[in-house]
């Protein structure tokens, strides 16, 4: 049994944390499936496809499928483990990544920030993701752009954003027709939970999910997005695995 918050009108359902699940989306031949495993990783399938997202060693993949594709955001630990990647490969595996991480990688497929690749018969977009003013000390910041990417993957005609470690930038403003978002929110490294339903006000997935948010109050989240037609906030426990 899951709960979502639903934002809807004037419409406004709490929600709690529950133990890891896996949330099913109609979509068009069939389900997509989406896993929270751990933090920043996650799994979504739609029939034969499988995709992870920055697979690492905290993870537990053990009841999971195989991926044919697994996707990488940024070279931190808590999105790249090559190590991890290799247990989880099959021979077949495309593994997506920026040129930082495909660099420590065999055959990786490099996607720069605005390329746009079909990859297994899967369409994937490659999205900036990056600080705008948060980093360790003065003139630094904690994720430049271009190093990263966040991506947008379209599986049976729905539109699924994965943000990676962001701020709420402009790309992500501008981002159009989102069914299904996946947004961090943890201080320092990205945005507070009001600055990330700042952005979703902007873009207006039909669907949003809370990830990589350790430390943070997903109720300032839903709170912010109370009223907002159309948007069906998720809160999911990424931290059960």
């Amino acid at each position: 049994m899951t709960h979502a918050f639903k934002a809807t009108g004037t419409f406004f359902a709490a929600a709690m944390l529950m133990a890891v699940v896996s949330d099913t989306i109609p979509a068009r031949d069939g389900d997509i499936t989406i896993t929270p495993i751990s933090h920043a990783t996650l799994q979504v399938t739609h029939g034969t496809h499988v995709i992870d997202v920055d697979p690492v060693a905290q993870a537990n993949f053990a009841t999971l499928r195989a991926p044919d594709i697994i996707l990488v955001t940024d070279i931190h630990g808590d999105h790249f483990d090559p190590a991890t990647i290799a247990k989880l490969k099959t021979p077949t595996t495309k593994i997506v990544a920026p040129a930082a991480a495909a660099a420590k990688l065999e055959g990786a497929i490099v996607m720069a920030n605005g390329d746009v690749k079909t990859v297994e018969g899967v369409s994937i977009e490659a999205v900036p993701m990056y600080n705008i003013q948060r980093g360790p000390s003065p003139g630094q910041l904690y994720h430049d752009k271009g190093r990263g990417n966040g991506y947008i993957v379209t599986l049976g005609g729905k539109r699924i954003y994965i943000a990676g470690d962001t701020e709420c930038t402009p790309e992500m403003k501008a981002l159009k027709n989102i069914d299904v978002a996946f947004l961090p929110m943890n201080l320092p490294y990205t945005m507070p939970p009001s600055e990330a339903a700042e952005c979703v006000k902007a873009f207006e997935p039909g669907i949003v999910y809370p990830y990589h948010y350790r430390g943070q109050n997903l109720d300032e989240f839903a709170a912010a997005l109370k009223g907002t037609s159309g948007v069906d906030v998720r809160i999911r426990d990424w931290y059960a695995r």
